[in-house]
């Protein structure tokens, strides 16, 4: 069994679902009282939110990458980044170990292919629906149509994530705020929907959503399973 690597802490709150995930898919698949083989390194999330807010991404990859080469000392034969924001500065990341990074929009999109869907939407933090570094990714690489909310909706998406679902508080205010963005993704044309922030899936069950969804943190702890037992 190789060795995972979790970069995590961006928030705790799903990390702590990473590991879940994770230990529960290999017992799933080996039985008895097997269990995953993990380094963890959970970074101080208020320094990386403030680095965001700030603007300051060559600051927090240079963070990140450092905490990376911990988790290659240590022994991880790979590494996934637990956020899906982050993966804005996976290039410092990749460029400072040697073992693979194991990207969460690669991930996510080679789920969304099996279904036999192209046009998704997408919801994440601002900067992971507005950016390039993720829809972009999704569009260029997998030939994916990507849509996101409208301004206002994106504004709400946002605030719920960071003074609620990273506060480990699930609102049912906030699931139906959600499940009515989700609807009018679907009337864009969305035939599923991304929860592009590790911490959506704490909100948005499949029972919940309106289309059918992609949970990154789940899609993400399964992969590096499978990498885990060389399945792939």
């Amino acid at each position: 069994m190789r060795v995972i690597g979790l970069l995590g802490g961006m928030s705790w709150e799903s990390t702590a679902e990473y590991y879940r995930i994770i230990n529960q898919e290999v017992r799933r698949r080996l039985g008895r009282q097997h269990s995953a083989k993990i380094l963890m390194y959970s970074v101080e999330f208020e320094e990386i939110e403030e680095m965001q807010a700030g603007g300051q991404w060559d600051e927090a990859g240079q963070l990140l990458a450092e905490e990376a080469q911990r988790l290659e000392r240590g022994g991880a034969d790979f590494l996934l980044l637990c956020t899906n924001t982050m993966h804005k500065v996976a290039p410092a990341i990749e460029q400072a170990v040697k073992i693979p990074l194991i990207h969460i929009a690669d991930a996510t999109a080679e789920r969304i292919r099996q279904a036999n869907l192209r046009c998704v939407g997408l919801l994440g933090t601002r900067f992971t629906m507005e950016e390039e570094f993720y829809r972009g990714r999704l569009a260029e690489r997998h030939g994916l149509e990507v849509v996101i909310p409208e301004p206002e909706d994106r504004a709400v998406v946002d605030r719920v994530i960071f003074a609620e679902l990273c506060q480990g508080q699930i609102l049912e205010p906030s699931r139906q705020e959600y499940v009515r963005i989700i609807d009018a993704l679907g009337r864009q044309g969305a035939e599923g929907v991304i929860l592009g922030c590790t911490e959506i899936g704490l909100l948005i069950k499949p029972e919940h959503s309106p289309l059918p969804v992609f949970d990154t943190t789940e899609i993400h702890a399964t992969k590096a399973v499978q990498l885990a037992l060389a399945e792939v």
